[in-house]
């Protein structure tokens, strides 16, 4: 009797054990990345970026204010871009190599790295349409998100902690008058403000899997992670193995009673 009652335990003990596998391998699978963008070259901008891998794929979700309004009488398009391959730093005043009061974009590489992913409206996310002003988004503010395929550049990035967000785009009436109509080091057509950084930050890994709202996360309902997952799982197992070895026992006693 005891073999027999004791058997279903362990089958649904067993059965919770591949649960707990597959949530262990969904966490190992995906990460949530955060980065506070601070302002550069004085643009007084703000922003803040979560970027959600889960495998090769990533859901980028981004708010950024207080940045140029408009160009040529249009939107102000900010180019972005996911930078890497460098310090994983954003740049200091001693980044103005040539005095020229703008950190542009060639002299902050050093810190932050070339393009690895353009964060585009749409289409093309690869450096190619890293000046593309076309599938920027644009405005003093914006919100962005957008899910794509990551390569394996920008992920190892990610991974190693030297991924930057950068997003560029000064008002050229806040600069120096010197400089107001110096061209791009980029796109020399277009003037040095419109491809300068306005924002930067480096991306960190994060516990969080949504945007901040201004209330402190409490693990439960949406704002709770992938880690609370394996958690739940370990719980129903336990649960499960729990009742079936009570079931068990009282099962056992009644036996003895009668």
């Amino acid at each position: 009797m005891r073999k027999a009652l004791a058997a279903p335990v362990v089958a649904l003990a067993a059965a919770a054990f591949p649960l707990l596998s597959m949530t262990a391998a969904s966490a190992a699978d995906s990460q949530t990345y955060q980065a506070q963008l601070q302002a550069l070259n004085g643009s007084g901008a703000t922003g803040t970026v979560m970027i959600q891998v889960n495998g090769t794929q990533a859901t980028v979700t981004e708010h950024a204010t207080g940045l140029a309004a408009t160009f040529n009488g249009n939107p102000y398009p900010h180019v972005q871009h996911i930078h890497g391959g460098a310090m994983g730093v954003c740049p200091g005043a001693a980044a103005d190599t040539d005095g020229d009061t703008v950190i542009s974009t060639t002299e902050g590489a050093p810190s932050y790295g070339g393009i690895l992913t353009t964060l585009s409206t749409s289409g093309d996310t690869s450096p190619a349409a890293g000046t593309t002003l076309e599938v920027a988004p644009s405005g003093a503010s914006f919100d962005y998100s957008r899910s794509f395929t990551l390569d394996q550049a920008t992920m190892d990035s990610l991974k190693a902690g030297t991924a930057v967000i950068v997003v560029h785009g000064l008002d050229p009436a806040g600069l120096d008058p010197a400089v107001q109509n110096k061209p791009s080091d980029l796109v020399p057509s277009l003037p040095l403000a419109a491809t300068s950084p306005a924002l930067c930050g480096t991306l960190k890994a994060s516990q969080m899997t949504s945007v901040p709202n201004g209330s402190a996360a409490t693990g439960g309902g949406s704002t709770a992670g992938i880690e609370d997952g394996g958690v739940l799982a370990l719980g129903g197992a336990l649960t499960v193995a729990g009742a079936a070895a009570g079931a068990f026992a009282l099962r056992r006693r009644r036996s003895v009673e009668s």
